[in-house]
């Protein structure tokens, strides 16, 4: 297993060592003891969620605030979908900045996002499924959010305006910097 830190602190890329020969593939998906050894994070994954989306569906920006704050390893079990963390830590030197990555059935990437962090991501092919696990169990009440074209963060989420699919919620949450007051 490789294990890159990017250039958020404490946000890291992992990419499996993945078996192949002619009956197909095999690889670990998560290792505990790696994973620590690794990136220097003691975490304990509590709940696994997973979502099949069309393409053009946008699924953000969201997290869980204060005491229900989850750190998430992510991943593309099929298909294939650009993945967005941004850090919204206020003392951190990368406050505001995102982290973009495409995440495939066919690359088996994933992302370990930290507590304090946005995150969303945008299926770029139909019948995706993504896949999460978290570290804190999910609070209604604890739910909140960015507008994902927001012009502050700039992202490209590789999709035209007309391609985005959108959750009722996901329409009317804030911009950066209504959402930092």
């Amino acid at each position: 297993m490789k294990v890159t830190e990017t250039f958020l602190k404490g946000c890291f890329l992992i990419e499996p060592t993945v078996f192949g020969d002619k009956r197909g593939n095999f690889f670990e998906v998560f290792n505990k003891k790696i994973f620590e050894e690794k990136t220097g994070i003691q975490v304990n994954f509590v709940q696994d969620n997973q979502s099949i989306s069309q393409k053009g569906v946008l699924r953000g920006l969201h997290l869980q605030k204060g005491e229900h704050a989850q750190a998430k390893l992510v991943r593309v079990v099929q298909g294939k979908a650009i993945d967005i963390a941004v850090d919204f830590r206020k003392n951190s030197p990368t406050f505001g900045k995102h982290f973009s990555i495409e995440l495939s059935g066919e690359n088996n990437k994933q992302l370990f996002v930290p507590r304090g962090f946005l995150h969303g991501f945008a299926t770029l092919e139909d019948n995706t499924i993504f896949s999460y696990k978290c570290d804190n169990y999910y609070n209604k009440e604890a739910e909140d959010g960015i507008i994902y074209n927001d012009k502050t963060l700039d992202i490209d989420w590789k999709l035209s305006e007309d391609e985005i699919l959108l959750s009722e919620k996901d329409k009317i949450l804030p911009n950066f910097l209504e959402f930092q007051k």
